[in-house]
């Protein structure tokens, strides 16, 4: 596939966050165990309300979430809701992309210790590049962005491997599109993430939780 001309000039970014609704037995199952499904449902709403803070303070132009579920009292105003599509999560992400049809930078809701220069990041890049991409150091990834959304970008892609983010930049290369490489950033998959987690960002929303289920454990 022929890269895509790359205009110089800024660009007006939409700010994704992708999530499900923080309900026990759907959400971050693989904390379980050692916690209880409530325990993880309860860490992963403190994780979506930590996230959705940092996008909420981040220069977008726009703020979408792309939702598998039904909206609750976590989710801040500014926010338009979009149900996923798909039948995947590589689906789901590249009809995201399609759904917002404009330039965005798309995250998830398990790195509660991101910041919103960071997210400015991912945004800013789409100025001057075709996408931009944050490695996540287990082998996946924390954000993506694209300048144009192309279902070309995730089609085929393996998610929740521990080789989906070199198969995801690859295929970022593949197309031709010029990166934006961004910071590393862990996102939670495991306790042992969540408690490395917790670490970088003491005062967060997930440390206290996660502290109060230390607490009571």
């Amino acid at each position: 596939m022929p890269t895509q001309d790359l205009a110089s000039g800024l660009v007006s970014a939409t700010l994704i966050v992708i999530a499900k609704t923080p309900v026990p037995g759907r959400v971050k199952t693989r904390l379980c165990p050692p916690c209880t499904p409530a325990q993880a449902a309860a860490l992963a709403e403190a994780s979506l309300r930590d996230t959705l803070d940092a996008a909420a303070r981040c220069g977008a132009a726009r703020r979408v979430i792309a939702l598998d579920g039904a909206p609750g009292p976590w989710l801040p105003d500014g926010f338009e809701v979009i149900p996923q599509r798909g039948s995947g999560l590589a689906e789901r992400l590249a009809n995201a992309f399609a759904d917002v049809g404009e330039p965005a930078f798309l995250i998830g809701m398990d790195t509660p210790q991101v910041r919103p220069d960071w997210l400015d990041a991912g945004l800013d890049a789409l100025s001057e590049r075709h996408a931009a991409f944050g490695a996540s150091p287990d082998g996946g990834y924390w954000g993506i962005g694209l300048r144009r959304p192309d279902p070309a970008v995730f089609a085929g892609v393996p998610m929740s491997e521990h080789f989906t983010g070199a198969v995801q930049r690859a295929r970022l290369a593949m197309l031709g599109l010029a990166t934006a490489v961004l910071r590393p950033l862990l996102d939670v998959d495991t306790f042992a993430d969540a408690l490395a987690v917790a670490r970088e960002a003491p005062r967060s929303r997930f440390a206290a939780e996660l502290a109060q289920l230390e607490l009571a454990a």
